[in-house]
């Protein structure tokens, strides 16, 4: 049987390679840092989701190595068997204080979070209104509920209201957005967002993996970021971006909420516990999140420096204040030939085009660290003026 499937197979495969969309794995040799090993040589990092520089933070590589010995390995078992320990629910309970919630549950990932929330809450007469550019496990995880779906342009508000008023029949409606979109930077309408939903009956749900931990005044993200923490129902996240980068993510919500989805979450209620390592080590980067704004100024600091910096060289951005930095080209063959420029010259970014971007919006994703240091970004700034012959034009 197989034959047959991979002359088919083999030709898919033949198709994206001609179209240059091919995704290759780079090996790297090192621990993750602002700096890491490639191919035995030294690379500058540019493109981890290692905002706040934890993910080998000599404290949470501590905690996780006294967890080993006080806690074991792993669980085999889901949650409700034999999965729970005392660990899972003190990081539950610090979550739901860090996000000024009401009540958190953790699952292996949050592509499982928004994997198992839709189909618990909305059923066929209910109405669920997703921002087009969402997560792609939004996306999944809205095709397996059987409930009414409604999509608006990203961040248009009256595309948003439209579209609510054309849901306006459903029993239940909920509002789903990115708080960050990871392609681009751009950070949700939180309050204007929130004003529909409450002048149309609606929920609203925020997907803020690319903002917890250093977004808003204590970085609880895009709900503190723009004062509307009691305003959104539900925030899914992730342990595994700025908050010690492993893996591990979240929804915290209203008791009742996830109350029900301990009982029918699919997701939860099938999968292997997060083992108590990542826990452990997850703690402990909230703690040191908490701590302080030094690494969340640092960041800041960073963004705002390689912004102006690359601004000044020439070079077209998407504007913004997020440490997704988006470094725009004209052409997909253009971004591409930049990146491996880049590689050349000791840097490691990933040139982004079609389809997991916009067909002639090719870019590649610069992403700050509190680890650059201002010898880094402006090795990076270099690194791309001595890589593109001519400047993009604006």
């Amino acid at each position: 049987m197989f034959k047959g499937i991979k002359s088919e197979l083999l030709a898919e495969l033949s198709d994206i390679e001609a179209a240059g969309t091919t995704k290759r794995e780079t090996e790297i040799t090192s621990a993750q840092g602002s700096r890491v090993t490639i191919e035995g040589r030294p690379f500058l990092n540019f493109c981890s989701n290692n905002y706040l520089g934890l993910s080998n933070h000599p404290e949470i590589i501590g905690a996780v190595k006294q967890s080993l010995d006080e806690h074991g390995y792993g669980l085999s078992s889901v949650r409700f068997i034999c999965g729970t320990q005392d660990l899972h629910l003190e990081l539950e309970s610090r979550l739901t204080d860090f996000l000024h919630q009401e009540a958190t549950i953790l699952f292996p990932s949050c592509f499982d979070a928004n994997g198992g929330i839709f189909e618990v809450l909305m059923k066929e007469q209910d109405a669920i209104i997703s921002d087009e550019l969402n997560h792609a496990s939004i996306i999944d995880g809205i095709r397996l509920s059987k409930a009414q779906r409604f999509r608006y342009k990203n961040r248009n508000l009256a595309d948003l209201e439209a579209q609510l008023v054309a849901a306006q029949p459903a029993r239940r409606r909920l509002i789903v957005t990115d708080g960050v979109f990871s392609m681009d930077g751009y950070l949700a309408p939180l309050p204007e967002i929130c004003d529909l939903a409450e002048k149309y009956g609606a929920m609203v749900m925020v997907d803020d993996s690319h903002a917890v931990g250093f977004i808003g005044s204590t970085g609880a993200g895009t709900p503190e970021h723009f004062g509307v923490c009691d305003r959104v129902d539900i925030i899914s996240g992730t342990l595994g971006k700025a908050l010690g980068g492993a893996s591990g993510g979240y929804i915290s919500s209203h008791k009742e909420i996830i109350d029900i989805l301990r009982q029918k979450a699919r997701p939860y209620l099938f999968s292997n516990s997060v083992p108590p390592s990542v826990v452990s080590g997850s703690l402990k980067a909230l703690e040191l999140v908490q701590g302080g704004s030094k690494l969340r100024e640092t960041l800041r600091a960073n963004a705002k420096l390689f912004r102006e910096l690359m601004g000044a060289a020439g070079f077209t951005l998407l504007s913004g204040e997020h440490p997704i930095v988006p470094v725009m080209f004209k052409t997909e063959a253009e971004a591409g030939e930049v990146a491996k420029r880049l590689h050349s010259r000791g840097i490691h970014a990933v040139a982004f085009s079609y389809p997991v971007v916009p067909l002639g919006r090719a870019r590649i994703r610069i992403q700050l660290s509190s680890q650059h240091s201002e010898e880094d970004i402006r090795s990076c700034v270099a690194a791309f003026s001595a890589s593109v012959p001519s400047q993009p034009v604006k």
